[in-house]
């Protein structure tokens, strides 16, 4: 009859054995995750740039306030985006000689259409951010919904969007030739990313939600209690913008700024942001292109390297 001691032993020797394998379970799923991410370590950018920075815009007026069935106050918050919002975003842009990539809901050419077509004319990027801000998880309904898209986008810009702002699946978006999305944020330098079922992959370039003005500015945000609200004074969303900035500045890398013309539309916001493109253009070798600029220059580069 074996001791007290040694059947104490033997299950303390199962236990462990049962936790060597979960963690090699864990391991092999951290290991395949991060497969499907390849940090593009050295970006180097044209004509010695020092950093890229991305300004863009979630042209999203009241949509996802529809679908989060939120009370007509929100609603009317985003509506001042397309009746207000985007029109000073662009003149700010203009003032700053700065181009933009907006990406906007294939609905709002339905919406707002001659907002689109300044965007277009003032020579911003139009990229998508879905049909109606949201992505269906029927296969077939997400492929009608980003063709919907894109070629209501294409009506209206002249051009056929390339880039991406959503949720949709890889295989669906190089299939309408998107060669970029903007929506992951694994790293905070562009990265590759590959479907775990195959060996299709896209680039992304991160943004944050650090650096995304309606985490700062929303009242009742995704319908929120009063207790988690978020209004923040932009001197003080200015300075945590900067020092991202500066960061990534002085290591010579990459930031993508995300506005909306319904938070960041509003005077004083927009007068921060006026404040902070002219404390960054101050320095020298900043670089302000599109999304598609960003991606085609990194496309190019690494299909050399490799």
């Amino acid at each position: 009859m074996p001791s007290v001691a040694g059947v104490a032993t033997e299950e303390w020797s199962e236990k462990m054995a049962d936790l060597d394998r979960e963690l090699e379970g864990l391991r092999a799923a951290a290991d395949r995750h991060a497969a499907c991410y390849q940090v593009i370590e050295d970006c180097r950018w044209p004509a010695g740039a020092r950093v890229a920075v991305n300004v863009t815009v979630d042209f999203d007026v009241m949509l996802l306030r529809r679908l989060l069935n939120e009370p007509a106050l929100q609603l009317a918050k985003g509506e001042f985006g397309g009746r207000v919002g985007i029109w000073r975003l662009l003149e700010l842009f203009a003032s700053h000689e700065i181009k933009a990539t907006i990406f906007t809901p294939g609905r709002v050419c339905e919406l707002y259409p001659d907002a689109v077509r300044a965007i277009a004319a003032d020579g911003h990027e139009v990229a998508d951010h879905m049909w109606e801000h949201r992505v269906p998880a029927e296969r077939a309904l997400e492929e009608e919904h980003l063709k919907r898209a894109l070629d209501a986008l294409e009506r209206l810009a002249g051009k056929r969007p390339v880039g991406s702002r959503s949720e949709h699946t890889l295989a669906v978006l190089k299939a309408e030739g998107i060669i970029y999305h903007s929506q992951r944020v694994q790293d905070h330098r562009p990265h590759w990313v590959q479907d775990t079922n195959s060996e299709k992959r896209m680039l992304n370039l991160p943004f944050h939600y650090s650096i995304d003005d309606a985490m700062y500015y929303s009242f009742t945000w995704l319908n929120t209690e009063n207790a988690a609200q978020r209004i923040t004074d932009p001197e003080r969303v200015e300075e945590m913008w900067w020092d991202a900035f500066r960061q990534q500045y002085e290591v010579g890398g990459y930031l993508n700024i995300c506005i909306h013309p319904f938070v960041s539309g509003r005077a004083q916001r927009v007068a921060m942001m006026d404040r902070l493109l002219t404390r960054v253009k101050r320095l020298p070798g900043v670089w302000f292109p599109t999304c598609e600029t960003v991606a085609r220059h990194l496309i190019a580069a690494t299909t050399q390297a490799a």
